[in-house]
């Protein structure tokens, strides 16, 4: 991932190395950076407060359609760490869980918006890079079998 500055703004690039090489994994990382871009946009352009409700309702609903097709392909392709990988998504489910209930109960801020984009920054390109990247490389393995 790269960072990319216009102005004074800061974005996230998606680039080949964040490619597992499947398709649906792919795509819908790509939705979760363009997310990310929104969100660091609407900070720029100081709408934040206005985007991250917004971000809160797409991850919520996404990150859980995202995980489900995951979790999907390793069980179709007997994925040796499956139950470390259900995990990891586990974790995350339960951190944007807090992030909103953190701003119901206490309303937008500037620290929480900060803390959003660097949680899902962070998350993204470490879950891509390890978790997924050996989950690719995995289903390739028994594509590869079978031919």
């Amino acid at each position: 991932m790269a960072l990319l500055y216009w102005g004074a703004c800061m974005a996230y690039e998606w680039n080949s190395d964040l490619e597992t090489g499947n398709e649906i994994i792919d795509n819908q990382h790509k939705g979760l950076f363009a997310a990310l871009n929104k969100l660091v946009e609407a900070q720029h352009q100081g709408k934040g407060v206005q985007e991250l409700g917004t971000t809160m309702e797409f991850l919520t609903v996404y990150v859980l359609q995202h995980f489900a097709d995951e979790e999907k392909l390793q069980e179709e392709y007997n994925y040796p760490d499956k139950f470390n990988h259900k995990s990891y998504h586990n974790d995350f489910k339960r951190t944007v869980g807090e992030l909103v209930k953190k701003l119901e109960a206490e309303g937008y801020s500037d620290v929480l918006l900060e803390h959003t984009i660097q949680i899902m920054a962070d998350w993204l390109v470490n879950h891509i890079k390890g978790d997924d990247f050996r989950l690719a490389a995995h289903i390739q393995l028994i594509k590869d079998t079978k031919k």
